[in-house]
């Protein structure tokens, strides 16, 4: 059996349960930093064998391209459709993969009456549809909506590189690769980059490049907060902001309301963390820590002062250790 008949496998197995029109979807643009998300729909004739499509990934940029119109002249219908950067930021891009491939199904010229999606979830549609992982190596139809969905979003990309010369879209078509990042860290984002893809780059707050340090308080949190949930705290807010500065995390028990600042670490740093708390950084947090109260009365709770302090292996083979110092300082 040939490679050839062994991709049309699904599309025989669901044409012998009685399904006429079976079209093959397929999205691209999930993983990259920046622009829109491409779907593409394509019903093919009853047995025919288009040599040369393959999962969009193995082949060449060469052979994609060639193999698009192919896809185009051959299938009954096709359609490609987009979900753009905002409904990306607005629903996330798992929904707006799914918004994008649902577009592709219901734009098509002939409807179909049964749809194999790519992967391990289905847009919610009106037609019959199965998930299939891998289906892009495993499905004819799903294959050649790969090719139509990856050549449409990376001809945008260079498109979009001319009226954004300054990021190189053309050459790494938004992905997260060594250029684009050099390039987002000389220049910060543009509009077309998804904010929610950069925050390991980018201060939410700034919107400046994050430093190592950024980088690693935030690490730092994260794992102190898992702490303090671990030991019964409900979370009350996170990176609290007032013109006296900001508090890393609010919790509260049932007799405290707790400021927390987080310290992090390397295990072979010099000082401990909690050491560069000094009276000067204990006046604004104080300062800050009264001004949300004002805001947010705290009832019948005690408000405390703690440190927690997170120290991490730098060569990444333990998990943190944390210490947390209770009432580290006074709110007298």
């Amino acid at each position: 059996m040939d490679s050839e008949f062994d991709m049309l496998q699904y599309e025989k197995y669901y044409e012998d349960m009685g399904h006429e029109l079976i079209a093959g979807v397929d999205e691209a643009g999930r993983g990259p930093l920046a622009g829109p998300v491409c779907a593409a729909a394509v019903i093919f004739p009853k047995g025919l064998v288009l040599e040369g499509v393959n999962d969009s990934k193995k082949l060449t940029e060469k052979q994609r391209k060639k193999m698009f119109d192919k896809i185009k002249e051959k299938a009954v219908a096709y359609h490609i459709a987009w979900a753009s950067v905002e409904e990306i930021e607005s629903i996330n891009i798992l929904q707006a993969s799914m918004l994008a491939m649902k577009r592709a199904v219901e734009g098509l010229s002939v409807t179909p009456d049964f749809v194999m999606v790519d992967g391990n979830r289905c847009p919610d549609m009106d037609t019959p549809s199965v998930a299939i992982v891998k289906g892009d190596a495993l499905s004819q139809s799903i294959a050649a909506a790969s090719i139509l969905a990856k050549v449409s979003r990376d001809r945008l990309m260079a498109e979009l590189s001319e009226k954004y010369p300054l990021y190189e879209f053309a050459r790494h078509k938004g992905y997260g690769t060594k250029l684009h990042r050099e390039k987002l860290l000389a220049y910060g984002p543009c509009e077309i980059h998804r904010p929610s893809f950069l925050k390991k780059l980018f201060s939410p707050e700034t919107k400046k490049p994050r430093t190592s340090r950024q980088i690693k308080g935030t690490r730092g949190e994260r794992h102190a907060l898992a702490h303090l949930l671990s030991k019964g705290y409900t979370l009350v807010e996170k990176n609290y902001h007032c013109p006296y500065g900001e508090v890393d995390i609010i919790v509260k028990n049932e007799e405290y309301l707790v400021f927390v600042e987080v310290k992090a670490r390397q295990w072979n740093a010099l000082t401990r963390p909690s050491e560069q708390v000094n009276k000067r950084k204990q006046k604004k947090l104080l300062q800050t820590a009264y001004c949300y109260m004002d805001e947010h009365p705290a009832g019948q709770l005690c408000p405390r002062m703690d440190i927690v302090e997170v120290v991490f292996d730098p060569l990444g083979r333990n998990a943190p250790h944390i210490e947390h110092f209770e009432g580290a300082f006074g709110t007298d």
